[in-house]
């Protein structure tokens, strides 16, 4: 009989340190155990999360609940039609006793940041996240200024056809690892809402369940989750008919086929287990190609990851 490693050990108290964060925040955030569970794949993978829908089904208080169940700094930024990319970023102050400049970080500068209604900045505000996103740094003036480890961004985004809105351009769009949507409560569920505590009230008992080193530690074995032959065979499949099918503007990018695989890894840990199955694939596929498949008409859209998933047979 094998005696399991310390780092083993450490693993399996991660992973349910990760449970139990997991069960809090379904309390909070009712009836939606598949939502929540890819915002903590997303998280793991390492990416970003973009949550499109309409104001007030629980997109900020999803992002709060996040960062204090798994014991994040957590900051808001608000986006809005004036915002500067120094409010993102920071700024740089002379200090006239010392006679040099002092950086004063930004409200980016915490491990979990959510950017709330992301596309109602202007482009410029925007693009400001951008280094951010991909670098995990800032520049300003010339200088590189590292951000948190693990660093996740949280953008949530009204839809498109709303007021005041401007679209989130495809190099945005690309930043975030997975699109999610929440959706209205279904109706017992909405009872329960009316009925019980104010979800602030909820929040503010939340009790950190895990850490952001147990968040590197399992990010590090996301990486060691095994992939075989024959399930990169699938993921290449879903990405080919993607730039096959007529109708889309473009296909998805091998930078999107990344993403794909180190999602279906993340999602793949979740369980338990280290090798990944065509199951845990088709599980983050709607969520990590939804916003990168564009087209015309019927060709891409909201199920577009739905669609592709259903068209692909496992080889």
């Amino acid at each position: 009989m094998s005696v399991p490693s310390a780092e083993d050990l450490s693993g399996a108290g991660d992973l349910a340190a990760l449970a139990s964060a997991l069960a809090a925040l379904d309390e909070v955030i009712l009836g939606k155990p598949h939502q929540l569970r890819l915002c903590v794949t997303c998280l793991l993978a390492g990416g970003h999360l973009l949550i499109e829908d309409i104001p007030g089904v629980g997109k900020t208080t999803l992002a709060h609940g996040l960062a204090r169940s798994l014991g994040l700094s957590y900051q808001r930024i608000q986006f809005t039609s004036d915002l500067l990319p120094a409010d993102i970023v920071g700024v740089s102050i002379f200090d006239r006793e010392a006679a040099r400049f002092h950086f004063h970080p930004g409200p980016v500068f915490a491990q979990l940041v959510l950017a709330d209604e992301v596309n109602r900045a202007t482009p410029k505000a925007q693009s400001a996240l951008l280094e951010a996103m991909e670098e995990r740094q800032v520049t300003v003036d010339g200088k590189s200024h590292p951000l948190p480890d693990p660093f996740f961004v949280v953008a949530t985004q009204n839809p498109e056809d709303q007021a005041g809105t401007f679209p989130l351009p495809e190099s945005q769009l690309d930043r975030f690892l997975m699109r999610i949507r929440l959706g209205y409560p279904e109706r017992a569920l909405e009872r329960e809402l009316l009925r019980g505590e104010d979800r602030r009230e909820l929040l503010a008992r939340l009790v950190p369940a895990a850490g952001p080193q147990a968040l590197l530690r399992l990010r590090r074995e996301v990486t060691a989750v095994h992939a075989s032959d024959a399930l990169l065979d699938y993921v290449q499949a879903l990405v080919a008919w993607s730039r096959e099918r007529s109708g889309f503007g473009a296909g998805l990018s091998p930078r999107a086929a990344i993403s794909l695989l180190r999602a279906a890894r993340a999602w793949t840990l979740l369980d338990g287990r280290h090798s990944v199955i065509p199951e845990d694939v088709q599980a983050v596929t709607p969520a990590v190609v939804g916003h990168r498949l564009r087209g015309e008409g019927e060709a891409a859209g909201s199920d577009a990851g739905d669609r592709l998933v259903a068209a692909v047979p496992v080889p």
